[in-house]
């Protein structure tokens, strides 16, 4: 085996410290004794994992149905990514845009290219597939509110790609009022109160699906019991979180209990643990699926060091038809790295009641006459300046 450091550019907030380990990658069926077990004969799938490799979500066009990269492509991805951590993209000096690109690729995380063109297999190009009628409606309506609360700011004045199917027209949308149809989970243009600001800025942790993040990467602990399974996840910049797996064989919860990460129902079916999740709350949002999204996660030890994470995701009411995406984990050396069992962000439980009172203070001045009014300035736009990874395109 070699060892080979990750890549780690910024403020990583998941480990204390990082040595993670290249081993061969596992075959689909690990040969017969490779697999450890439990003293009560389930594979053991217990330890810190992690995808040492950055691999887009979805396939570039480009690529087609081709599910991997040759080693000169990787090679290639990585020198042109590379390049990318010493620049600085500006837009024009002075302005709001320039400021929000200020959080730049200096803060992003970067690992080296994997073997696969993208973590999404099914359907075989490389896509989520189209949304569905309804869940297009609703795309789009929220996009024109969110775009009618920026109408006013430079944002739109300069056709920044955050204005997106808006326009530029100098005075506060007669929108700014308006009630959301539905929950609240992204940012907009005002602050009326705390539901007004994305889940992220309220500090409000990840959910699963969970295929890691450019802040800080994504590991997570497994913890098995004769009965039980709990997963710890160590995410972002701090918004970890824990499930924990009923194996009673026990029914879903009634359909009028809804859980922020769902309820995980898991059997075993030969060597591979499957996990039902249904029961999702209506306030978190997973590419536009909320409280019916379904997922049906496979966790399969392929080899004494790797375990493959496969997950099924269906909406009907958001999707054309259910998705597939597969990640492949190594095992990490558990005295060199430790995992964070609680949240850590803190940003938003210190900085959002600021926000708010900014808000307050604004809306004061222009009722005296003392500046703008409030739904000229851009309080929703941010990284702006990020570069543009050549792994996208």
């Amino acid at each position: 085996m070699r060892r080979r450091l990750l890549i780690v550019v910024g403020v990583v907030a998941v480990v204390g410290a990082l040595a993670a380990v290249v081993r061969p990658w596992a075959t689909a069926s690990a040969r017969e004794g490779d697999i450890p077990r439990t003293p009560w004969g389930e594979p053991d799938l217990q330890g810190i994992w992690t995808d040492e490799f950055d691999t887009p979500l979805q396939r570039a066009a480009r690529y087609g149905t081709r599910e991997f990269f040759t080693d000169d492509e990787r090679a290639q991805l990585d020198a042109e990514r590379v390049k990318l951590l010493g620049r600085d993209r500006r837009v024009e000096r002075g302005t709001e845009l320039d400021v929000a690109g200020a959080y730049n690729s200096v803060f992003m995380s970067m690992k080296r290219t994997g073997r696969r063109t993208s973590l999404l297999v099914d359907p075989p190009d490389g896509r989520i597939p189209p949304l569905t009628p309804e869940a297009q409606t609703l795309a789009a309506e929220d996009r024109a509110f969110r775009a009618a609360l920026l109408q006013a700011t430079e944002t739109c004045k300069n056709n920044s790609p955050a204005c997106a199917g808006g326009q530029y027209i100098p005075t506060p949308s007669p929108r700014r009022d308006e009630p959301l149809a539905r929950y609240n989970t992204a940012r907009m243009n005002r602050h009326y109160g705390p539901e007004d600001g994305s889940l992220s800025d309220r500090c409000l942790s990840g959910g699963i699906p969970e295929f890691g993040t450019a802040y800080g990467g994504s590991f997570r602990r497994i913890v098995q019991t004769p009965g039980g399974v709990s997963i710890f996840y160590d995410v972002g910049q701090g918004q970890g979180f824990q499930r924990n797996i009923v194996m009673n064989g026990g029914p879903h919860l009634p359909a009028s209990v809804r859980q922020w990460h769902g309820d995980s129902r898991g059997r075993w079916e030969g060597d591979t643990l499957v996990i039902d999740v249904t029961n999702f709350s209506p306030k978190t949002d997973f590419f536009g699926s909320r409280e019916n999204l379904h997922l049906i996660e496979r966790w399969t030890r392929t080899g004494p060091d790797t375990l493959e994470y496969r997950v099924t995701i269906e909406d009907a009411t958001v999707w054309t038809r259910p998705w597939t995406v597969v990640e492949e984990f190594t095992k990490q050396n558990e005295k060199e790295n430790r995992i964070y069992y609680e949240p850590r962000c803190h940003e938003g439980n210190y900085g959002f009641p600021s926000l708010l009172l900014a808000a307050r203070l604004a809306e004061k001045a222009h009722a005296e006459r003392r500046g703008p009014h409030p739904a000229f300035n851009d309080n929703a736009t941010d990284f702006v300046g990020v570069e543009e990874n050549p792994l996208g395109r």
